[in-house]
This record gives structure tokens, sequence and C-alpha cells, in this order.
């Protein structure tokens, strides 16, 4: 551990902490300026975070405001992964009714989903300022929510660039639509922060303070966290405890699963932000040495009570696959709301911590491991703290285990599979456009589309005649071919 608590350090001096892509990595530094190596890494973050504060302030007041309307009342963001996971987080943690905007998310590339979403913004587009969200710029599922997203305004009868901002790398795609289309204003992302540590940045910072969220409280309580977290006594410093438990429990070797049970409705979201920054950290099959050691920790949550009612019989009494993390909060509610007692003298708060505690027991006495983590009550402080106390463990074990934790090679496979499937498709539509009124044999469509592989042909074809391009939409009739049904001549 005290290794690890060394390659943190030089990780916060600046040193090359991901050797892959020789990046610093510095979402420390977003906290804390006063820190970063250099004196023009700590003006970018001051001049950002001011930047963040001014726009959100000028939303609110009008100064900047829709084509048609007085005001925006509305925040769309466009973004996936680390651009969408922690605002949603934020958003779903801290927001209330009387919030300055309500926030809506389109986060993935499914069309349905992106109707559903606008659907549900309705007439209220108009006053709706949309923020995409994309590092590279190049990111497919984010530049696919802005062109459906553009649409929409398109179809209103309102201009796009008039209710868009962009938080995206300097010179990336994006930067440069942004300033070629005149969008309202560009917020800097850096190569030296990743997506899934980037919260504390204008991707976590803009659409909060746009909801109205106290971020000056949220950068503060990340602040504490990590200067606790840097000390060298173990026992003293929560982060390199949390890493040590989850080495304990799991062998060093991810042999266990990690389940998140917050204790708190608000903090739903907060399994699925884990996997992203437990599971793309950690998630890898080699070591920085080179050596094939397939590591990682699976991570899967709810939120408690309702675990009560789900999957806690087979934690109790199933495969002794996994460890707990309760998130307690002691504070049930706005102290200005009155009590409601369901029986005397005991509220619905009351039996809230009562599940938690004899959850917790009844696993104890089946030697099923869990640990527990504490806060007072939820606001931006202590989420921000939960957040940084995350970071700084992933991290610890991540040295612990010795593999990179800031590079994601499987992400990247992935994408270039994607793109190789695209490819494969175009070729697939220019032989069904040549073969329109013919029946072709998926073989003889794979060898012109110089392809051996009939399956991914297949699921193109399929694909495509559910989602007729160039004609009327209709089912596939009995004996008419896939082509008739994919491509209709008008």
């Amino acid at each position: 551990m005290q290794r690890a608590l060394s390659d943190m350090a030089g990780l916060e001096r600046g040193v090359i902490a991901n050797p892959d892509e020789k990046r610093m990595v510095g979402h420390y530094w977003l906290r804390t300026p006063e820190i970063a190596p250099r004196a023009e890494l700590r003006d970018v973050i001051e001049k950002a975070i001011a930047q963040v504060k001014s726009f959100a302030s000028d939303v609110h007041n009008g100064n900047i405001k829709p084509e048609t309307k007085e005001r925006f009342t509305q925040l769309l963001v466009v973004g996936i992964g680390g651009s969408a996971l922690g605002p949603m987080l934020v958003s779903a943690a801290l927001g209330t009714p009387n919030d300055r905007m309500k926030v809506a998310f389109l986060d993935n590339t499914d069309p349905d989903g992106f109707d559903k979403t606008l659907d549900e913004i309705g007439d209220r587009l108009s006053e709706t300022l949309t923020l995409v969200i994309s590092k590279s710029g190049g990111t497919k599922e984010t530049r696919n929510g802005m062109v459906e997203a553009k649409a929409a305004y398109e179809r209103a009868g309102l201009t796009f660039s008039k209710h868009v901002a962009a938080i995206t790398g300097e010179g990336s795609e994006l930067d440069k639509t942004a300033l070629a289309e005149g969008f309202l204003a560009r917020f800097p992302m850096w190569d030296w922060v990743g997506g899934r540590t980037s919260e504390t940045s204008n991707v976590g910072l803009l659409p909060a303070a746009l909801q109205g969220i106290d971020v000056s409280a949220f950068l503060a309580g990340a602040r504490a966290m990590d200067a606790v977290t840097r000390r060298r006594e173990t026992k003293r410093n929560p982060a390199a405890l949390l890493a040590l438990s989850w080495f304990s429990a799991t062998s060093g070797v991810g042999r266990k699963d990690m389940v998140i049970l917050p204790y708190k409705d608000r903090l739903e979201l907060f399994s699925r932000y884990l996997q992203q920054l437990v599971m793309e950290s950690l998630g890898k099959w080699t070591d920085l040495d080179g050596n094939e050691v397939g590591q990682g920790i699976a991570v899967y949550g709810n939120k408690g009570s309702t675990d009560q009612h789900a999957y806690v019989q087979q934690l109790r009494d199933g495969l002794d696959n996994f460890f707990v993390t309760f998130i307690e909060v002691l504070q049930d509610r706005d102290p200005d709301r009155a009590h409601v007692y369901v029986e005397p003298e005991i509220t619905a708060g009351d039996y809230l911590s009562g599940f938690l505690q004899g959850t917790r027991q009844a696993l104890w006495e089946r030697r099923r491991e869990s640990l527990t983590i504490t806060i007072e009550k939820l606001d931006a402080r202590s989420l921000g703290m939960l957040i940084a106390l995350y970071e700084r463990a992933v991290g610890l074990y991540a040295s612990l285990v010795n593999i990179n934790a800031y590079h994601q090679p499987g992400v990247e496979a992935g994408k270039k599979a994607a793109s190789a499937v695209l490819d494969l498709q175009a070729r697939v539509v220019r032989v069904l456009k040549d073969a329109v009124g013919n029946e072709l044999s998926i073989e003889v469509i794979a060898e012109r589309a110089k392809s051996d592989d009939l399956v991914t042909v297949f699921s193109i074809l399929r694909h495509l005649a559910a989602n007729p391009r160039h004609g009327v939409a209709r089912r596939i009739p009995d004996g008419k071919s896939i082509l008739d049904a994919v491509y209709t001549s008008k």
C-alpha cells in the first residue's frame, strides 16, 4: 500500500501515469488547481470553473436565452459513458422540483430512445439548451444524438446553433463544428482527464451548475476527500482501506463481485456510475509488465431496501461469489419536513435503517463479507466526497495489482469492430441497390460485398429489412425476398 500511495503521489505531481498513451492523469487537479504541476494547467482549470459559473448565471438570468423565448428552462445533455453517467448520477442525487433547469439525457444511439426523450420535452424544445459532450468529438453515439437533436430543432422551425453549447477537446471535430456554426459556447476537455474521472471537470460541473446545484460545495467535498486520502498512515486513509478491502475480498484477482447497496433512493444510479469507474479502470488483460492477468472486479447493484424483495435472497443463501458495500445515509429527509410516524415513534426512515442493519447481520450470519460507508447527509459536498473516495480507491487498487487504470483498450476494440460492421453494411447496401427486383442468396450477397462472414451479413440484412430504406416501410410479405423488403422502388 505504501508503494501504491507513492504511485498516487507521483500521479498528482504529473508523472506519465498512462504509459500506453504517454499522458498525465490530472483529475485530482480539477478540485485543487494549486497542486497542478505547471502554472498553465492551474490557469486553465481556474478559468474553466469561472466560465462554468458565469455561463450558468447568464443562462439563469436570461442574458443567454433561446431564439424565441425569454429563458432556457430545460437542459438536454448529449453524451455517453463518462460524459453521461456522472451528470446523470449528480442530477438524480441532488435534483429537486425547484431546480433552475430540468435535465434530460440522450446517452445512447437508440432511435426509439431519442424519440422518447424528445417527445417528453415536446413543446419545451423552444426553451431547451442542448449540451453536447465529447472529448474527441468523434464518438459516434454522441454524434448521432447531436444529429437527432438538431433535426428535432429544425422540425420545430428553430435554429440549432442558437440552442446548443459544446464540451470538447480543442481542435476536435465537435469543436470545429461548434466554431463554424456559431454555438452559444465552447468549454474545454483535456487529454489528461479520462471520461470516467471527469465529473469534477466541465463535463460534470456545467450540467450541475445549469441545474442549480452548488458546484463549489461539490468541488469542496472532493477536495476534502482528496486531502484525507493522501495520508500515508493506512488505517487513517479511507481510500487505502477501501482498496485493501477489495483486495482481501477478491484475493487480488477479481474472484468476487462488488455489490453496491445504497440505502437512499437518490443514489440508485451509483452502481451504474461505479460500473464504468471500476470495471473500465480495472478490467485489463495484461499488467504493466505485459503479463496476461485478466484482472477486474464486476460491479452490480440496486437500492435498499428494494433488494430485500429482489436478490438479497441469493446473497444470503446462494453462491458466495460477492462482497457487499452498504451506503448508509444517516439523515432520512430534509429536517424542515415533518416526521411521519408509520407506527408509534417509528418512521419510514427507521424502517430503512433497520433493513440495512438487519440485512447486514443476516449476511454475516452466513459469513458473507460486507463493508459499510456512512455519510451524515446527501448533499453536494458529501456526493463530491463519495465520488472522490472511489476515484482514489480505484487508483490505489490498480497499483496493488500492477495494472494501468487509465486506459481502455477493450472499449477501443469494440469501437473498431463496430466500424468494420458498418463498413460491411455500406458494401451490402450497394449490392442491394444494384439487385432490386432480383433474388440473391446470402452467399452471393456476401461474395459481392467481399465478405466471408455470413452471420454478420445475415444480421445486416435482417436489420435493414426491419428498417427499409428509400421506400415504404412494410413487413416482408410471404414468399417475397428480403431484398424486396429492404429496398422498395417508388
